[in-house]
């Protein structure tokens, strides 16, 4: 829906541009991340709301938890700039670059292990077919 001062979305419009479903707005919604103006029972979404899903789906990108989202989003709309607002996001990505480090070293680990276990197997394997494997001895 568009109105001629301020540019408004339907909810099939904004998940149309985002890709999202109605029902993940209206989760949003109920979680009280995005809150559209009510004529009757249509919903009408503003710039703010917009802006906030943008937000809440960058954050769900990023892995951030809907608690972790819904105090970001927040301070998207308190004055910008205070102290207290860009050390907590700063934390909070630094917490989140930490984890997703940690996970690509265990990746590196566990790729690194089957790559092991492969060439074992392989290696057996060959044994096998050439004739030359040993069976283990009971000792």
């Amino acid at each position: 829906m568009h109105n001629s001062q301020v540019q408004t979305w339907s909810i099939a419009e904004l998940a149309a541009e985002y890709a999202v479903t109605l029902r993940t707005i209206r989760f949003y919604e109920d979680r009280g991340l995005l809150t559209p103006e009510r004529r009757g029972t249509t919903r009408v979404y503003h710039p703010r709301d917009r802006i906030r899903l943008s937000l809440i789906l960058r954050g769900k990108r990023l892995g951030f938890s809907l608690d972790e989202i819904a105090k970001i989003v927040d301070m998207y709309d308190a004055e910008p700039g205070e102290e207290g607002q860009l050390v907590y996001l700063l934390d909070q990505i630094t917490a989140r670059r930490t984890e997703l480090e940690q996970r690509r070293r265990d990746i590196e680990e566990t790729l690194q292990d089957l790559a092991e276990v492969e060439a074992r197997c392989q290696t057996d394997l060959n044994a096998l077919r050439s004739g030359t494997h040993q069976q283990p001895t009971g000792t």
